[in-house]
């Protein structure tokens, strides 16, 4: 089982792409394994014969688990299949003694998402060929050709080698009926589509999702999502954490919105923007505890929770904020949204943060704390903007809205005078300059 992301502890093998006797080419995808955070194909690095299968699909493996074999000649893969057969026994002595089986390799693997490393050269000596027996599609495309009943084996891919991409799919399903080839299979209704447009759009927001929803009494175990995010909340119970609030006047930030949001903008990359841009002026709570001290990032790299529709949460992170244009950004994260939705998002894309925003603003939550991240020093929780009646400084009344925002804290690194400057000077451009997040 392959390392596919610097968190993965423990793979689940979704569908194996060969089977027993089949002809492996180097970068062959053999198999789709989703790892804590995507679903990615695991490819080849030899050619040969996959001998036999050690681990079904279905299978949760630990990272470095051998889960088949491939071997150089067709003449041993009966050899290979008797003795995994006769019992576990041999299998285990198979393993501890590969010596005497010079030509038998444990399988060798490395990830791929919609962009292959077939042309790695580095890594590959030899040119990539591709296989004739087998149709060659990313997990991602697999997903929406069941999903749309597009029959893959009617594409022509526009990836490396041929491969087909999501995009293809996508295209295809645009086409009239007529021209489409169509797979049969049951597809169970998804739950949040079904609903009512005005709901449904409201749930599917930028930055939050809703579980599927789930028959009463049905027990559900935990998916590699929900395993490392439950693992990633118990390490946060050892971080000594102290949290700040403060109520943000939100009638400009509104406005502004309200205009640009034609222009694909959403209040997410604003939020982003206007904390990129304060964390300039406040590199503590930018930065991170280590076990050599603490360490001042040289970037800017938000990331925005965002939940998973089957459960679990993602963060993906938009990098250099503070040096990048609002609309960049919000092409950015539409982007990322969609492909950690559909578990293809790069490990890169989600795990290089140096601050973290929690954003329930959607749902109409007044308030709420997000809890730390492992490896950064705080979180922002951003709760609804809401209308409210106020007494001006001046003794009058008015009604305007506001926002809840609570600040999560490694009080290692941040201490509370910190956290009020940052939040104080992270009101003042909300309140009073939102139009400068647009330069």
């Amino acid at each position: 089982m392959p390392t596919l992301s610097s968190t993965m502890t423990e793979g689940k093998i979704v569908e194996w792409l060969k089977k027993p006797g089949d002809q492996v080419v180097r970068g062959d995808s053999l198999l789709i394994v989703e790892s804590d955070k995507a679903d990615m194909d695991v490819e080849a690095f030899q050619e040969g014969f996959l001998a036999a299968i050690v681990k079904p699909q279905g299978s949760t493996i630990p990272v470095g688990e051998t889960i088949g074999f491939i071997v150089e000649t067709k003449d041993e893969i009966e050899a290979i299949q008797k003795k995994i057969s006769k019992d576990s026994n041999n299998l285990n002595e198979l393993l501890q003694n590969q010596t005497k089986l010079s030509q038998v390799e444990p399988l060798l693997n490395s990830p791929s998402t919609d962009e292959t490393i077939n042309e790695d050269n580095q890594i590959h000596d030899k040119p990539y060929v591709k296989s004739s027996n087998r149709l060659m599609a990313s997990p991602r495309a697999r997903k929406l050709a069941a999903q749309l009943n597009v029959d893959l084996s009617s594409l022509n891919g526009t990836g490396i080698n041929g491969r087909i991409q999501s995009e293809d799919v996508q295209q295809a399903a645009q086409q009239p009926v007529a021209k489409r080839s169509f797979v049969t299979r049951q597809i169970a209704p998804n739950p949040i589509t079904s609903l009512p447009e005005k709901i449904s759009s409201r749930l599917t927001s930028d930055t939050s999702s809703i579980n599927s929803l789930q028959k009463s009494g049905e027990i559900i175990s935990f998916n590699s999502l929900q395993n490392a995010v439950n693992r990633n909340m118990q390490a946060s119970l050892e971080i000594p954490c102290f949290r700040v609030g403060y109520t943000i006047i939100t009638d400009k930030l509104d406005l502004l919105y309200q205009e640009v949001k034609k222009k694909n903008i959403t209040m997410t990359t604003l939020l982003v923007k206007a904390i990129g841009i304060t964390l300039l002026d406040h590199p503590q709570i930018n930065a991170f505890c280590s076990e050599r001290g603490i360490i001042y990032p040289s970037k800017i790299n938000i990331a925005v929770a965002v939940a998973m529709d089957d459960g679990g949460l993602i963060t993906p992170v938009l990098t250099d904020v503070d040096n990048t244009d609002i609309y960049t950004l919000s092409r950015r994260w539409t982007d990322l949204v969609t492909r950690a939705r559909s578990k293809q998002i790069k490990p890169e894309e989600y795990n290089s943060g140096t601050f973290t925003i929690s954003n329930l603003g959607m749902f109409g939550v007044d308030s709420f704390d997000a809890i730390l991240p492992p490896n950064t020093g705080a979180i922002l929780a951003i709760a609804a903007s809401s209308p409210h009646v106020i007494v001006n400084k001046n003794g009058s009344i008015a009604v305007k809205r506001q926002m809840r925002v609570n600040l999560t804290c490694d009080h290692r690194v941040i201490y509370g005078a910190h956290a009020a400057a940052f939040l104080k000077d992270f009101a003042q451009l909300v309140e009073n300059k939102p139009e400068s997040l647009m330069f």
